[in-house]
């Protein structure tokens, strides 16, 4: 905003920093003064909030991401817990304290802002590092993550292990959901493959696969917010974007049986569409 090349604000030993790379910042409104602020993650495994005050950029924990240890009764591990490496969050939108972490080991917290040393939940499902965990934008309940590990997975936030799972034969960088369906989300892989499933559709398999680069990997996705058209960018520093075919982008409008559209919420659609896909889903954990 100012002539100078330098930053209006930033962060310094002295008003709190990470030590470790930050894998992901995110914008918040903040509850009573109002004050721009955002979040940040880190591989130092915590969560910072940001405050930009009038002169300096002030750094407030809200997470420690403590190591939960698999092996309870071994006292060698015990001595050993640290800190877990944090990847990526993401805020609830309908309950703003409610946030969840992906860390580097693969565990998947449920947090909130009001207690800073516990985790509300730790979901078990991936063994590699996990990359993206995105809320769904209708359903309040359901968030998604993918991983190292080659999975994404469908997620409840009040069942404890995963509600459905794909594998996509290669690491998984980015997954995203899309901004007109709560049962259609977009992942990429190493492999340079986008991945887009509609879950209203097939419940197994992507509705398409396609290869976007050669000789390099798959980093990011988004959706466009009003154009049926997603991004996509990868480690060679490139950036494609790809548009949609028709049959990847269907809105189910419910219509009766003279073919007269039916009066309806098109939000309420959407998370009646997933509560559909929660209740046949097989909630019970998998035999190990």
């Amino acid at each position: 905003r100012n002539k100078a090349n330098r930053p209006l604000y930033a962060s310094s030993i002295k008003t709190g920093k990470h030590t470790d790379p930050v894998w992901q910042v995110q914008w918040q409104e903040e509850d009573l003064a109002k004050e721009l602020n955002f979040f940040s993650i880190s591989s130092d495994g915590r969560v910072a909030n940001w405050i930009m005050s009038k002169n300096e950029l002030k750094m407030e924990p809200v997470m420690q991401l403590k190591l939960v240890n698999a092996v309870r009764d071994d006292p060698e591990e015990t001595s050993l817990s640290g800190l877990a490496g944090g990847c990526c969050f993401d805020f609830n939108r309908v309950s703003e304290h409610l946030f969840i972490v992906g860390t580097e080991e693969g565990k998947i917290h449920k947090c909130s802002k009001a207690y800073s040393g516990q985790y509300l939940e730790t979901y078990i499902g991936h063994h590699m590092a996990v990359y993206t965990i995105r809320w769904n934008p209708f359903h309040p309940r359901v968030f998604i993550s993918c991983s190292a590990d080659w999975t994404v997975k469908l997620w409840d936030h009040n069942v404890a292990h995963p509600i459905m799972s794909f594998d996509l034969g290669n690491a998984v960088g980015d997954v995203a959901w899309s901004p007109y369906s709560s049962t259609i989300f977009a992942a990429v892989t190493s492999d340079g493959k986008v991945h887009v499933f509609d879950l209203a559709e097939n419940k197994h398999e992507p509705l398409c696969e396609q290869k976007v680069v050669k000789r390099a990997k798959l980093t990011h996705v988004n959706f466009n917010q009003v154009e049926p058209i997603i991004i996509v960018g990868d480690d060679r520093g490139g950036v494609n974007s790809l548009k949609l075919s028709p049959n990847l982008r269907k809105v189910h409008e419910p219509y009766d049986e003279e073919g007269v559209m039916i009066e309806h919420d098109p939000v309420q659609l959407q998370i009646e569409k997933m509560d559909r896909l929660l209740a046949a889903a097989d909630t019970k954990p998998a035999a190990s």
